[in-house]
């Protein structure tokens, strides 16, 4: 009597891999990015990068933040979720704290509210306050004041990502950006993370 082989089933290479990594728990870090870090793991010309202060391996940024500014990024390993934090089309919104040049006037602010024409494009509505200065860490360096002109802080909500457009959009009404610190993306909050600390944070689906 002749036995029957059971066929091993041939599975493709890129579909092995999409199972392997469904498989892998998704890990999402917070990272309080200080003031000249680039959003990046490597660096040619020795500037400083996330590897001086992440040593988790596999996660990277979800979305940029500039080295000249501060505040909170996320990372992680999973590439939908990184979609979903980083690209335009989710509209997740992003709030950042603005020491703007200058006394905003009720007029700028509406135009900020409204919308700001840049090069690239008209930007969406957004949320705009004025609001007391936050205690905040020292920046390194410092920002430099012209003694003789006022700053205010301001919060403002988007919910796109063209680049730098927060500067962009100050710039454009009047108000030049001294400093800028992202405290928030989508349900995710900087809260009490001190500079250049990291911790894990979960993930609702």
């Amino acid at each position: 009597m002749k036995i029957k082989q059971r066929k091993t089933p041939v599975v493709a290479a890129g579909k092995a891999r999409r199972v392997l990594e469904q498989k892998k728990p998704t890990v999402l870090i917070a990272f309080n990015k200080p003031y000249g870090v680039l959003t990046q793991f490597t660096d040619e010309q020795g500037r400083a990068t996330l590897k001086d202060f992440i040593d988790v391996a596999n996660v990277y940024p979800a979305g940029r933040l500039d080295r000249d500014s501060e505040g909170l990024l996320l990372l992680t390993n999973d590439g939908a979720l990184q979609a979903r934090i980083a690209e335009p089309k989710y509209k997740l919104s992003k709030t950042y704290w603005v020491q703007v040049e200058g006394v905003p006037q009720p007029e700028q602010l509406a135009q900020l509210a409204a919308g700001v024409e840049l090069k690239d494009g008209l930007t969406l509505p957004a949320q705009v306050r004025l609001i007391e200065e936050p205690d905040l860490w020292p920046r390194n360096p410092p920002v430099r004041f012209r003694q003789s002109i006022p700053t205010r802080w301001l919060e403002l909500t988007i919910c796109e990502g063209k680049n730098r457009q927060v500067r962009r959009m100050t710039a454009a009404v009047g108000l030049p950006t001294l400093r800028l610190v992202r405290v928030r993306i989508g349900q995710w909050s900087l809260a009490d993370l001190a500079l250049g600390q990291w911790r894990y944070e979960s993930v609702s689906r």
